[in-house]
């Protein structure tokens, strides 16, 4: 296959300003099983964490309902003071009831109550950038949105973003706020977010895909995918991770790990250069595959 390829940018800007790596670090895998509570090696994710730095990662993805509190708890432990180039985002919307159990809560007072907890947790005096985790459906969209607003004003945030929204969604929000980013599920195989990333790139938010590495039977061997990454002496998650800095220079990878190895090895995916033909094989059987 041909080696033609088109340079992936390094670096995106939130809400135009903040300039970052285009690879950051999703916290929550750094909590216990569930989402919930402690990690079980509490010691290996506080040194996961400490490593991030070293590796290039100058974004960091969290939200108060990881634990809850305790993703952002262990990120002050284990960085605080952060370094001037660090971004640590966090998300406000969600209550946790047990493990794995996720109720959208978004009435104005409880989401600016949230802000100004995870503000404390961090040890920050302004959230770079805050996230509503969910849209709650029992709380009229614009209150929420007015809520956000709210925040900005007052600096307790900088930039504000959404997650798992629509376009329509995204354009009522901007007519209170503007958007920074935009927090979907999208990886090789899921593309039902396809025409909101599309949206993010053409107005420049960043979009940062959850759940970035799935890629299903894709990789199994002998496949085009399997092939591709023993081209570039990879591993299937650094191709997958590949494929998706090149889709959109807005796009913004979080993979998440609670291991210094794991960690290391998703960052390489940053040094690699997919051909054009790469790309668009693996772009169509991911496609192939999510239909």
């Amino acid at each position: 296959m041909p080696n033609n390829s088109t340079a992936v940018a390094k670096t995106l800007k939130i809400g135009g300003e903040i300039e970052i790596n285009r690879l950051g670090f999703g916290a929550m895998r750094i909590t216990g099983a569930g989402i919930w509570g402690e990690p079980a090696d509490r010691d290996e994710s506080i040194r996961t964490l400490k490593s991030l730095p070293g590796v290039g990662v100058n974004f960091i993805d969290t939200a108060d309902s990881y634990g809850p509190n305790v993703s952002e708890e262990l990120i002050r432990e284990a960085l605080h003071p952060y370094g001037a180039n660090m971004l640590i985002a966090t998300k406000g919307g969600l209550t946790r009831t047990g493990p794995e159990l996720w109720i959208p809560l978004g009435r104005p007072e409880y989401l600016i109550q949230q802000a100004h907890t995870s503000l404390r947790r961090l040890g920050v005096e302004q959230i770079a950038l805050w996230q509503l985790h969910r849209i709650d459906p029992a709380t009229p969209r614009d209150a929420q949105f007015g809520a956000i607003k709210t925040l900005l004003d007052d600096g307790v945030i900088r930039h504000a973003g959404l997650s798992e929204v629509s376009v329509a969604d995204i354009k009522a929000a901007s007519k209170i706020f503007k958007v920074a980013s935009v927090q979907n599920r999208y990886n090789l195989t899921d593309r039902t977010s396809e025409d909101v990333l599309d949206y993010c790139t053409a107005q420049g938010i960043a979009f940062i895909p959850w759940h970035p590495l799935a890629a299903g039977d894709l990789t199994a061997p002998g496949s085009l995918f399997d092939a591709i990454a023993k081209r570039h002496g990879a591993t299937p998650g650094q191709i997958a991770l590949a494929w998706l800095l090149k889709r959109s220079p807005m796009m913004l990878p979080i993979p998440g790990t609670s291991k210094v190895a794991h960690l290391k090895e998703n960052m390489k995916a940053a040094d690699i250069v997919l051909s054009d033909e790469e790309f668009a094989a693996l772009d169509s059987e991911g496609k192939k595959r999510g239909a």
